[in-house]
């Protein structure tokens, strides 16, 4: 790759062995930009195979060539550390190399996480040697997101995009950093639930006409598909005839999870199932397995006791009461009630994740939680842009609360610090959420830090004393890490703030450190002057932060909100927000359960749940919708 010598581009080269789950496989990151740089790097084309023709499609040969030698190169443009006011671009090249064997283990990985299916027999869960393959709807999702997230250009793909059906809302459910597994505490089987039984029963439609591949997929993305079943009556037994209602084959919801969730695999899929048990959400009508067969049996064990759910053949679930009041089927619900697996009304004062308190930064903050209950209802409507014409507050007030919402939803958020990262301005973000964190470390023991006298010399610490002293240590590096990083001259995320706030800051620290180094403030803070900090200085600190917090908040309400909620990828998320939103109606936090799982090491990683919506499937469904609108009249001018 050769670069003009007035652009020169820094370059780094590293590598490393891609990590791997308990399981097997790789972490699903690393699985899906993988995958997403396979299709790229492919021709999809028509493949013929028993006397049949597959478009878009590949073999297996072909992806394993490619993988044998794969390159991907990302570029990000930033401010050069030596001279602030040049920007120059960074190219990353990431160069992946395996073995035809190690491909094809690779490729089986695509398959257990539902991106692409044999295009022969797309119910077989094997990737075999002289296949032809295509993506699924959720692997088209997966690679529509990755090109527009890196830029790449995609006019090789537009026949494939358009003639093939995306998964327009696709579930992502967090997971640990340590060994990828799904963080679940109640919250994200509330979110998951609901988007699996869907906003209402989904009965298939009895239709003379075959529907097309748009249509059947349509169909199942409304949720899992239900049916009657009918237990015989036995007289013997005194058992009349039963009727269970909102039933569904096991199988058929592995399927479903697999689909339309970033679940990977069935084991997995299995798992989330059990997670509904669990909660008496679904229970099992019957399950007529021949000899026994218990190897389809799965229990999330570690985490539950009485949690199994079969996933033999036979085997038929049903939606139960619970899971039915919690999926809100019941159209007299009251509005602004919220729900969750065992909620009471008790939690309606639940303090929410860590967003939350994100709100803090802006104005009106001293709310009680009827009243944040009703606004983050209300929200939905405020999104539109054409809300301004019959609301009281001013645009400014309304950008406001935009920005709110956007903070407190994973999604909407994402996309946002999408938009701000194409306007060079992301470390505003950045510098927010880092704040915001940095705050609730804060608050965790700093308090007892700052009344606690210093040891004397010859007392041992107790344990409880050392782990505050190590947390302060923590906490002291991550206010320098924040300072280094966006506010010290010349930093590599400088932000752009009043300079009354930056002089005020920055004559702080020069009279701190001084004072406790006898040394010049050079404008970075060191480790060893670091160390120096107590927790009352730190609190100081805190409040310096907030008040650029503050500045920051304001200036991506009136200047970042009003131009991102006008983009294409906004407008096609908003359509959505409604429909299903797991922030809001639909992820409520428990307190009758432990908040992270067993073996949740890290207190941090307590898990969510979050939609990515598919612009593309939503602009195509939008046009179908006009289509439909504009045929209508036109019919009922010929009938009349």
């Amino acid at each position: 790759m050769s670069v003009p010598p007035a652009a020169a581009e820094p370059q780094a080269t590293s590598s490393h062995m891609m990590k791997t789950t308990k399981r097997g496989r790789p972490f699903l990151k690393d699985t899906l930009d993988l995958f997403a740089t396979l299709i790229v790097s492919l021709q999809l084309t028509p493949h013929k195979q028993f006397f049949r023709t597959f478009p878009h499609s590949f073999s297996t040969d072909e992806a394993a060539q490619n993988l044998a030698s794969l390159k991907f190169s990302q570029s990000n443009r930033g401010p050069d550390p030596r001279e602030p006011s040049r920007v120059v671009t960074t190219t990353t090249t990431t160069t992946f190399s395996m073995t035809r064997e190690m491909a094809k283990a690779m490729c089986q990985h695509f398959m257990d996480a539902r991106l692409i299916e044999n295009a022969t027999d797309p119910s077989s869960n094997l990737f075999k040697d002289r296949g032809v393959y295509q993506l699924t709807p959720k692997g088209l999702h997966v690679l529509e997101r990755f090109i527009s997230k890196n830029g790449i250009n995609s006019d090789h793909l537009q026949p494939v995009f358009a003639s093939q059906p995306i998964c327009i809302k696709l579930l992502h459910l967090e997971r640990r950093s340590a060994d990828d597994e799904i963080i679940v505490p109640q919250s994200v089987i509330t979110a998951l639930f609901r988007r699996f039984v869907g906003r209402q029963p989904n009965y298939p439609p009895h239709s003379d006409k075959p529907l097309d591949a748009f249509q059947r997929y349509n169909e199942r993305s409304k949720g899992i598909a239900l049916m009657e079943v009918t237990d015989r009556a036995q007289p013997l037994q005194g058992k009349g005839q039963v009727v269970h209602k909102h039933c569904f084959l096991a199988v058929t919801a592995l399927e479903w999870l697999c689909d339309f969730t970033s679940v990977v695999g069935r084991e997995e899929a299995a798992e989330m199932a059990a997670q509904f048990v669990r909660f008496g959400l679904i229970t099992l009508v019957s399950d007529k397995r021949k000899n026994n067969d218990c190897d389809h049996l799965y229990c999330n064990s570690p985490v539950m006791q009485q949690g199994e759910f079969r996933c033999t053949a036979k085997a038929i679930y049903k939606i139960t009461d619970e899971g039915r009041r919690l999926a809100h089927w019941d159209s007299s619900r009251p509005l602004g009630i919220q729900d969750s697996p065992n909620a009471s009304s008790a939690n309606l004062a639940t303090e929410r994740s860590s967003v939350e308190g994100s709100v803090e930064s802006g104005p009106d903050t001293k709310k009680t939680p009827e009243s944040k209950i009703h606004r983050r209802i209300s929200m939905a409507e405020k999104l539109n842009v054409s809300y301004e014409a019959g609301e009281r507050k001013s645009s400014k007030e309304s950008n406001t609360d935009r920005l709110r919402y956007i903070l407190e939803d994973p999604g909407l958020r994402s996309l946002f610090r999408e938009f701000l990262r194409g306007n060079f301005c992301e470390e505003n973000l950045a510098f927010w959420i880092d704040v915001q964190d940095f705050k609730k470390k804060f608050n965790i023991t700093s308090s007892a830090m700052a009344v606690t006298p210093a040891s004397r010399p010859g007392n041992r610490n107790t344990p409880g004393q050392a782990a505050m002293e190590k947390h302060h240590e923590s906490l002291i590096n991550t206010a320098f890490i924040i300072y280094n990083t966006y506010l010290a001259p010349s930093s590599q995320c400088e932000l752009n703030i009043d300079h009354g706030l930056r002089n005020e800051l920055v004559k702080y620290l020069e009279e701190v450190v001084t004072n406790l180094t006898g040394k010049a403030f050079q404008g970075r803070v060191e480790p060893e002057q670091a160390n120096a900090f107590n927790a009352t200085q730190l609190q100081t600190m805190i409040r310096l932060y907030e008040r650029i917090q503050t500045h920051v908040f304001r200036l991506m309400a009136t200047d970042s909100v009003p131009k991102f909620i006008k983009t294409p990828k906004f407008l096609a998320m908003r359509n959505w927000v409604e429909d299903f939103d797991p922030t809001e109606i639909d992820i409520q936090l428990l307190t009758s359960a432990p908040t992270s799982p067993p073996g949740l090491t890290n207190p941090e990683e307590v898990g969510g749940a979050y939609i990515t919506i598919s612009q593309q499937a939503s602009e195509r469904e939008h046009r179908q919708h006009a289509a439909q609108a504009a045929a209508q009249p036109s019919a009922s001018i010929q009938q009349s």
